[in-house]
């Protein structure tokens, strides 16, 4: 739950900054005429999203164990690359982003009503199917569906709520440092779904050492336990992981966190 509760509060609060970047700059430019054409776009997106979801979900159901074992290391790897460019897009972009959006939006107008609503479904429907593949990768370690879908709902509510407030003034936090904590426990979530990943391979027989352990935890990290647990669901932290998926989670894990907490380079124009 906590882990699916992170994926949907970061994701969807830039989907919810996004929306409200571009219903402000249509209140602001006295175009409210158009705020139905922008939530026809972000309906649309949110549509492909669960759409995108239950195909996900369908096509795992009906595969054998070892066409399901690929499917779900592809899918987990692709999250992996969606929520790393996400994570460092963010980092560069997020100073210029909403200033990029309303450009982009008063192109659209000029356009016409469609170019607004392609131009919003466009805008939500990336942080959409990010959300959607990085959950079902995330989830997939869950004994039951219902508590990381909880967490996702309940971090989609929140990131609405907190959306709104700023929106509407409530409340004022550093988007910056949000961003920051957030990509830093995303990281840590990704590198355990990349460590999954290499798991699913190693049961379908794509990659050896699936029974060879480089430790056993059982007696400090008993599963049953909410710390257990905890570690498990968030950062897919086992007991008896095997040589290469401890292996692979350091590969990633430690450049990656090298890169993102790099200083970034300011420059200034002329």
């Amino acid at each position: 739950m906590s882990a699916s509760f992170l994926i949907g509060l970061r994701e969807g609060l830039e989907a919810t900054l996004v929306v409200s970047v571009l219903i402000a700059f249509l209140v602001k430019s006295d175009r409210r005429d158009k705020l139905p054409h922008v939530w026809a776009g972000v309906g649309a997106a949110i549509t492909l999203s669960v759409a995108f979801g239950a195909l996900l979900t369908f096509t795992a159901a009906r595969l054998d164990f070892t066409s399901q074992e690929l499917f779900e290391a592809i899918t987990s790897l692709l999250a992996v690359a969606f929520v790393t460019w996400m994570i460092f897009w963010m980092r560069r972009t997020a100073r210029a982003l909403s200033g990029e959006l309303r450009d982009r939006l008063s192109e659209a107008l000029t356009m016409g009503s469609f170019a607004v609503v392609v131009m919003a479904f466009l805008a939500v429907a990336r942080e959409g199917l990010e959300t959607v593949l990085l959950f079902f990768a995330a989830a997939r370690g869950a004994a039951t569906t219902a508590e990381p879908l909880i967490g996702i709902c309940l971090g989609l509510l929140t990131s609405v709520v907190i959306g709104w407030a700023l929106y509407r003034g409530a409340v004022r936090i550093n988007l910056s440092r949000f961003f920051t904590w957030t990509g830093l426990l995303l990281i840590l979530v990704a590198a355990g779904i990349f460590k999954y990943a290499v798991h699913d391979l190693q049961e379908a027989g794509v990659l050896p050492g699936l029974n060879t352990h480089a430790f056993d935890l059982s007696a400090v990290l008993p599963a049953d336990s909410w710390y257990g647990a905890l570690l498990t669901g968030m950062l897919n932290i086992t007991p008896q992981p095997s040589v290469l998926e401890v292996v692979a989670w350091a590969a990633y894990l430690v450049p990656t966190l090298v890169l993102f907490l790099r200083p970034q380079r300011v420059t200034t124009p002329a």
